[in-house]
């Protein structure tokens, strides 16, 4: 397979314009998108390990703060590297054995953790849970939008986001009730379950179509869309789709740098950067810290954080075509500076010992004014808007490098925020509402509303 092959082929293979076929019985679609979205339960359940396991890790192992932020950080580092990789595994092994390699790193990183009697085990279970929860990031949405239907497309692509949400909740609230040991066991449940569904469902059609696997393109496409349905029209589509794909220039890196790009790459590389350096995994990672040293209850204030974010997150779904990309962005990035300031109020009081009484009433408010309001935007839109902006043919080296700089803000912020917590409560929280302002500023003078438009429409404004 050539590398412009393989190239094309770390797309969703998806033609925005076809007509596609209505099915008969899209009961196949909903068990296969159900085993790809446990896969983003697991990513949740990854992420949301570390807040509510923190003390009792430091206390059972003897962690220091560097240890324990290395520990947190360390799921970054290996998600960095699961995204890398995974696109070259998802084209040789297909969609489905790239989520079984992520499933049973995850397995094998839970497995660690559980035995872990010192910082080594600790570490590098962190690491193998993070690998796959990076290659989670990259396969699952792939996955979906190659196997769905463009009648309903959309709504089965926003399960993934929400059931990110929801692990990374499932494990706040669970992880006030059992000890990290047995959070990490129960860590393995929903990759158990990705790994042992992926062999009642079918590979993505456009995949084998890909490579030249014609007989089964033909069967697995008719086993998602039902025996009656007619997929003729909807199988010539796909094949002339590809081949118009592998017809396009190679894109190379450099490519990125030329004048005619430059933009696309300011409005993704900026929301990616904007989305992770404004504070949101060191406040996730570390909600129970926060509320502690708050003095706010810990189990009371990560239930409400966990509740808060599913329900906010899936609100705000079946609105994103309606309100627009770019009013949602203004809206979560406001929110997230009043969110901030409020929490930077409440640590100032607490150092300065002035209003003792309000101290955790204002952290705990500030926190969940900064959660919903990045379930609100800035959590899923700069992923809609990366996915709008790039040209098809450089779309693979760009998203696999704007998906990079996400991950290294998310390691950069993991394990830089228990550092400055100890320089300065307040000080952290102001750095990060300064750093959500420039955000404002960036959405209103370089995003453009992408609502309505057709992918060609957008290359039009954004590359004319």
């Amino acid at each position: 397979m050539s590398k412009a092959k393989s190239d094309a082929v770390r797309e969703p293979l998806v033609d925005k314009n076809m007509a596609g076929s209505k099915p008969d019985q899209p009961w196949m679609v909903y068990l296969s998108t159900f085993v790809a979205v446990c896969g983003s339960f697991a990513f949740g359940s990854c992420a949301g390990y570390s807040s509510p396991a923190q003390a009792a890790i430091r206390n059972d192992l003897s962690l220091t703060i560097a240890e324990f932020s290395l520990f947190g950080s360390l799921l970054t580092f290996g998600a960095m590297i699961g995204a890398i990789t995974s696109g070259p595994i998802a084209d040789l092994v297909g969609r489905k054995g790239a989520m079984r390699v992520s499933s049973a790193f995850c397995v094998v990183g839970w497995v660690a953790i559980f035995f872990a009697k010192g910082v080594v085990a600790l570490d590098l279970g962190r690491l193998a849970t993070g690998y796959g929860m990076g290659a989670f990031s990259y396969v699952v949405p792939i996955f979906i939008a190659e196997i769905a239907p463009k009648t309903f497309r959309g709504a089965l692509t926003t399960l993934n986001q929400i059931l990110i949400c929801t692990g990374v909740s499932v494990s706040f609230i669970i992880g006030t009730l059992v000890t990290w040991r047995v959070l990490a066991l129960i860590g393995i449940i929903p990759c158990a379950a990705s790994f042992l569904g992926l062999f009642f469902i079918p590979e993505s059609p456009r995949w084998l179509a890909k490579m030249g696997r014609d007989t089964e393109f033909e069967a697995a496409l008719r086993k998602l869309r039902g025996k009656k349905a007619d997929i003729s029209q909807e199988a010539a589509e796909i094949q002339d789709y590809i081949e118009t794909l592998e017809r396009l220039p190679k894109a190379k890196m450099l490519d990125l740098f030329q004048r005619r790009y430059i933009r696309s790459v300011l409005i993704a590389f900026g929301l990616m950067v904007f989305q992770q350096f404004g504070g949101i995994n060191g406040i996730c990672f570390y909600t129970s810290s926060i509320f502690e040293q708050a003095g706010f209850p810990t189990r009371l204030g990560m239930i409400i954080y966990a509740v808060l974010q599913v329900v906010i997150t899936a609100l705000n779904a079946p609105i994103v075509d309606r309100a627009g990309r770019k009013p949602l962005l203004l809206v979560s990035a406001t929110g997230l500076v009043i969110g901030c300031l409020i929490a930077a109020v409440s640590f100032y009081l607490k150092v300065h010992n002035m209003a003792r009484e309000a101290v955790p009433v204002l952290a705990v408010v500030g926190i969940m004014v900064y959660i919903g309001s990045f379930s609100a935007g800035m959590g899923a839109m700069p992923w809609v808007v990366m996915s709008e902006v790039f040209p098809i043919n450089i779309k693979g080296v760009a998203g696999g490098m704007a998906t990079l700089v996400n991950w290294f803000g998310a390691w950069a912020v993991s394990y830089t925020f228990n550092f400055l917590m100890s320089w300065s409560s307040y000080g952290t929280f102001l750095i990060y509402a300064a750093i959500n302002a420039l955000a404002i500023v960036f959405i209103i003078a370089i995003v453009p509303e992408t609502k309505g438009k057709t992918l060609e429409q957008i290359q039009a404004v954004v590359n004319p």
